[in-house]
């Protein structure tokens, strides 16, 4: 007996990072951390590799993976007591690649006084200046100022296309409401409206995986795991020492022997530690999880900017509604598949803005994703027909929330309770952030193409 668990003891693989989650932050960390050949680094991902022929690949088709369930982990929130019990749809990457591999693909740096904010809050390599190495290190892109932007980086950044008259129209709009253009949003002046930087390649979508991950795989000391859903940190007192996961419906160890690192996401990441017994010990022990460390901070102050947009009827047949159609649809492909061009190369959000609501705000708080096509995000239409919007956004909320366990199986969802619109000021940037829009819409260089207001 003791020479069959010696035996069982010694087949459990070991390495000396263990990475838990292949998103954004995970691929990153796997290439990096296997720079150094006298490591050993392993990476778990809880969804299938990324090989789709054009659902991944094809920015247009966003719109279709995130209203799937294959590669996306299609959360939702618990009914929102501050939006008539709405229940809010959280779609988060369950693909190598994370969310880099299913999102919008817009790329866009926080604002740097957010950065230098943080820096006051105990975090001082948290400022902007020193964040700002580390962007362009990971950046690589012909525009900007090389001051703030980088050169040589493996994240290839292009800017979005000119795909219809639309976006030019909204730029121009912005401006004639008294806002400033901005060449480069991601560099010296981010405040203002611009056209759209993105992480699209080549017509082809740019994930982590596919800018980090894969190039890094062909070391001998990187190796990866897919459809590898981890449980729970396993501990040797308070020392973390691997993960237990599941795969194929087997239940299988990995140790580490430097870091076992979680970056499963802001809603997964939180389930695994708590899973572990790592989180408010009044939670753990409701659950009968053995408490490893009360940690009360675990997946509260949970927090996110609500996303609305505003949508209208164009009276010009220039927005992307033709490809929506059959004919449109077999034409958008062919054009993508055959020469990565056309529409399907676009990820749609070309255009967009920064604003300040109100007098007295220091720096924005409201931001615009301009689409030249009116669509519901589950790919429903308000109307058949020609159509734009400008999607809303609010930079920083004051509403908090929680994550926590639904129960101890590990295949259930987790518990999300964002509570937006709680506090007062959301309420208030949110009917600035709207009537803001409607402003920008109503000027002229946008007439020939507004319409009636859809939604």
């Amino acid at each position: 007996m003791i020479r069959h668990i010696i035996m069982e003891q010694n087949t459990v693989e070991s390495v000396d990072y263990l990475i838990v989650g292949a998103g954004s932050s995970g691929c990153v960390l796997a290439s990096r951390l296997s720079e150094d050949p006298d490591v050993t680094v392993k990476v778990l991902e809880a969804g299938p590799a990324d090989r789709s022929l054009y659902l991944l690949r094809m920015p247009a088709a966003a719109w279709i993976i995130i209203n799937g369930r294959k590669y996306n982990w299609y959360y939702h929130s618990e009914p929102e007591p501050y939006m008539d019990g709405r229940r809010i749809f959280y779609p988060r990457g369950k693909v190598l690649g994370g969310s880099s591999s299913i999102n919008g693909m817009v790329y866009l740096r926080g604002n740097p006084l957010d950065y230098d904010g943080w820096a006051t809050n105990q975090l001082n390599n948290w400022s902007f200046a020193h964040c700002l190495p580390y962007f362009k290190k990971m950046e690589k892109t012909d525009g900007g100022d090389e001051g703030f932007r980088g050169r040589e980086g493996p994240m290839e950044i292009t800017m979005g296309g000119d795909s219809s008259p639309l976006y030019r129209a909204y730029v121009e709009a912005a401006q004639q409401a008294g806002y400033p253009f901005t060449s480069d949003v991601n560099g010296f002046q981010q405040e203002g409206v611009f056209f759209m930087e993105r992480t699209v390649l080549g017509g082809v979508r740019n994930s982590t995986a596919r800018a980090y991950l894969h190039p890094a795989l062909s070391r001998p000391n990187l190796t990866s795991e897919v459809n590898a859903h981890t449980n729970k940190v396993l501990f040797e007192g308070n020392k973390a020492v691997g993960v237990e996961y599941i795969q194929n419906g087997e239940t299988k160890q990995v140790r580490a022997e430097r870091e076992v690192i979680i970056s499963s996401g802001v809603f997964n990441s939180p389930q695994i530690l708590l899973r572990s017994g790592v989180g408010n010990a009044e939670h753990l022990k409701a659950l009968d999880i053995p408490v490893v460390n009360d940690l009360p901070g675990v997946g509260e102050n949970l927090q996110d900017h609500l996303d609305w947009p505003i949508q209208y009827f164009c009276k010009q047949p220039v927005s992307h509604y033709s490809s929506t159609t059959m004919l449109g649809q077999v034409k958008t492909g062919l054009q993508w598949f055959l020469a990565k061009k056309g529409v399907g190369a676009s990820n749609l959000f070309e255009a967009g803005g920064y604003f300040r609501s109100r007098p007295g705000i220091e720096f924005p708080n409201i931001q615009h994703h301009f689409v030249a096509i009116a669509m519901n995000y589950d790919g429903s239409m308000p109307n058949k027909g020609h159509g734009f919007q400008a999607h809303i956004s609010q930079m920083r909320p004051t509403s908090r929330g929680f994550v926590r366990l639904r129960s101890t199986d590990p295949f259930d969802p987790p518990v999300i309770q964002f509570n937006h619109l709680q506090t007062e000021n959301d309420r208030l940037e949110f009917r600035e952030g709207l009537k803001l829009t409607r402003e920008i819409i109503a000027q002229d260089a946008l007439t020939p193409y507004r319409g009636r207001e859809l939604a």
